[in-house]
């Protein structure tokens, strides 16, 4: 598979500080904080008050945040949900995954998810569950580290170890467990293992008790865009060699080959 040969994902020295403040605090209000406690929101945020509560109002003003109740807080407003569905639509990725994610499904009888890279995170695009008790608890928006989710893995395994190296320089590696890599040598030395295999097999990284596997999506160019998955019990997991665990992971990586193809993808 082609590798990108000199990204670097890291933020610009041209972003604009009250943007970024105004995105820190819609991301804040969509993960369910209702920023009730003003004094709270501003020293989660590092956001002074007094502009912590000129950004919400601009916000409201613009329709992208919406008041509950009074004293209630605040939610993310139809016009904020409006841009969030048009950028998904505009993906084709989603698209194209519709069909191969929902085979994933049957197959494997799990949750399956997209997702794409931004910067050290993965952000969850479409999110198919089975209808039984096991269904994830990820959605459409949620967010995991890169680094030990199995659709970060899956992709930060197509990447140079350059392009890792700089996209952690600086960084901490956080938001998993005691079973994740703990500094970027451990996560190259994991990167090559996933490549070596060509998929990601994870038991208890992100939550105990929870196993995935995952695959990359690549575009037309070789460039590796995206990665699905499938989570379910632990126990599936713990032997890779199992009947099931055969099952799980040739859907996975029919999911992904279907997606690519559908991409424009073609394996030489």
């Amino acid at each position: 598979m082609k590798k990108f040969e000199n990204g670097n994902l890291k933020k610009n020295s041209y972003s604009v500080p009250p943007v970024d403040r105004a995105i820190r605090l819609l991301r804040y209000i969509g993960e369910g904080n209702k920023c009730r406690n003003l004094t709270k929101a501003s020293n989660h945020l590092s956001i002074n008050r007094t502009t912590l509560i000129r950004l919400i109002h601009s916000l409201l003003d613009n329709g992208m945040v919406d008041e509950i109740g009074e004293n209630e807080g605040y939610r993310l407003g139809v016009g904020a949900i409006t841009l969030a569905a048009k950028a998904i639509e505009s993906r084709d990725i989603v698209q194209m995954s519709l069909l191969p994610i929902q085979e994933l499904v049957e197959k494997s009888k799990m949750s399956a998810h997209l997702g794409i890279l931004d910067d050290i995170e993965v952000v969850y695009l479409s999110r198919v569950t089975p209808t039984t008790h096991l269904v994830s608890n990820m959605h459409i928006g949620s967010r995991l580290p890169a680094y030990a989710s199995s659709i970060g893995r899956a992709i930060l395994s197509e990447l140079s170890e350059t392009q890792v190296r700089n996209m952690y320089k600086n960084r901490a590696l956080e938001g998993a467990t005691n079973k994740a890599p703990k500094n970027v040598r451990q996560l190259l030395s994991q990167c090559k293992i996933d490549a070596k295999r060509g998929y990601v097999w994870s038991t208890g990284m992100i939550e105990p008790g929870i196993g995935s596997c995952a695959a990359t999506i690549f575009n037309y160019e070789g460039f590796p865009i995206g990665g699905l998955n499938v989570t379910g019990p632990k126990d599936v997991f713990t032997n890779s060699n199992s009947k099931q665990a055969i099952i799980v992971r040739e859907a996975v990586l029919d999911a992904a080959r279907a997606t690519s193809a559908a991409m424009g993808f073609r394996l030489d």
